[in-house]
C-alpha cells in the first residue's frame, strides 16, 4: 500500500512543487490543471512519434512549459487578471488536447498506446518495483532539488522578493517581472512533469486524465506553505485518499462516495487551514515600475 501512495502522490507532488515557484514569484497560477493535462498530451504524442519515451519526457515538460509561458505573458505583461487567465487555459487544454486526440488518432477517448520508460530490473515487491522507476527517481530529485533551488539560490532568494518585496527587488536592479516570469516558466515544466508520469503510467494518453489533480496540487501547495517539500508531504495525504478510493470495496462504501472521497478530503484539510496559511505578500499583483524609473 505505501508503494501505491507514493506512485499516487508523484503527479500531485510535482503539480504542487510547480504552483509553489509560481505563486512564490506572486503569480496565482490556477492553469496547473491544464499543464498537467497538456503535459501529459505533449509527453504522450513524441513517444508515439519518435518511439523514445525519454523524448516524451522532454516533450511533456516543454508542452507544459509553453502553456504555462502563455500565462506569464497575459498576466505578467498583458496584466490580465491571473484567476481568470488561468481558468482559461484550462479550458483551452482540455479542447486542444481532444482535438488533438481526433487529428493525431482518430479517436475521442484515448491515443495509441506506448511503451513507458523502462524500469531498472524487475524486482519481486512493489516498493522495490517503483524505486526502480528511472522516472520516479527524477521525481523525488526533482522535489529536492526545487526546495534547494528555492532557499538555497539567489534565483531563488530573489524568486520570493518578487513574491513578498517586488519594490525592494526592483531597487537592487533586478526585474521583478522576469523573475516573476521564470517562476512561472518553472512551474511548467514540473506541471508537465507531472502529466508526462501520469501518461507514462497509463501508457497512453485518455481524455481529460488530468482529472482534477492539478486543483487538488493547489490545495496541497497551500498546505505545505508554498514550500516544495512541505507540498511534497502534503500530497500524501491526498495520495492516500486516492488509494482508498481505489482500495476500500464498493459493496461497503457506495461508489459515488469513493469516486468524490480526494475532492472532500481537499475541501476538509482546506476548511481547517484557513488562517493558518500565509500566502506572499503580493501573490495576484501585477507590478508596475514607479514612473521616472528606467
Amino acid at each position: 500500500m505505501i508503494a501505491q501512495v507514493l506512485r499516487i502522490s508523484v503527479p500531485y507532488a510535482l503539480a504542487a512543487i510547480g504552483g509553489a515557484f509560481s505563486e512564490r514569484g506572486g503569480v496565482i497560477n490556477i492553469a496547473l490543471e491544464g499543464i498537467l493535462l497538456t503535459g501529459a498530451f505533449g509527453a504522450a504524442a513524441v513517444t508515439i512519434a519518435t518511439g523514445n519515451p525519454w523524448l516524451g519526457v522532454i516533450g511533456g515538460m516543454l508542452a507544459g512549459a509553453l502553456l504555462a509561458s502563455i500565462h506569464g505573458l497575459v498576466t505578467i505583461w498583458g496584466r490580465a487578471d491571473q484567476i481568470l487567465s488561468g481558468l482559461a487555459l484550462n479550458l483551452l487544454a482540455l479542447g486542444a488536447t481532444r482535438g488533438g486526440l481526433k487529428i493525431l488518432y482518430d479517436s475521442a477517448s484515448n491515443s495509441d498506446r506506448f511503451e513507458g520508460v523502462p524500469a531498472l530490473g524487475r524486482p519481486d515487491s512493489a516498493l522495490l518495483s517503483l524505486l526502480g522507476q528511472p522516472l520516479f527517481l527524477v521525481a523525488v530529485a526533482v522535489t529536492f532539488g526545487a526546495h534547494a533551488l528555492l532557499f538555497r539560490t539567489r534565483f531563488g532568494l530573489a524568486l520570493r522578493a518578487a513574491g513578498d518585496g517586488p519594490r525592494a527587488l526592483d531597487g537592487t536592479g533586478l526585474s521583478v517581472n522576469l523573475h516573476r516570469f521564470g517562476g512561472v516558466l518553472l512551474s511548467g515544466f514540473f506541471g508537465g512533469l507531472a502529466g508526462t508520469w501520469l501518461v507514462m503510467e497509463q501508457h497512453s494518453f485518455t481524455d481529460g486524465m488530468s482529472n482534477g489533480r492539478g486543483y487538488i496540487a493547489l490545495a496541497a501547495m497551500i498546505v505545505g506553505k508554498w514550500r516544495p517539500l512541505g507540498a511534497a508531504l502534503a500530497c500524501l495525504l491526498f495520495g492516500a485518499a486516492e488509494t482508498l478510493q481505489i482500495r476500500v470495496d464498493s459493496d461497503v462504501v457506495p461508489t459515488q462516495l469513493l469516486q468524490a472521497l480526494p475532492y472532500i478530503v481537499t475541501l476538509v484539510v482546506l476548511a481547517g487551514w484557513i488562517g493558518r496559511a500565509h500566502p506572499p505578500l503580493h501573490l495576484g499583483e501585477p507590478y508596475e515600475r514607479e514612473k521616472g524609473r528606467s
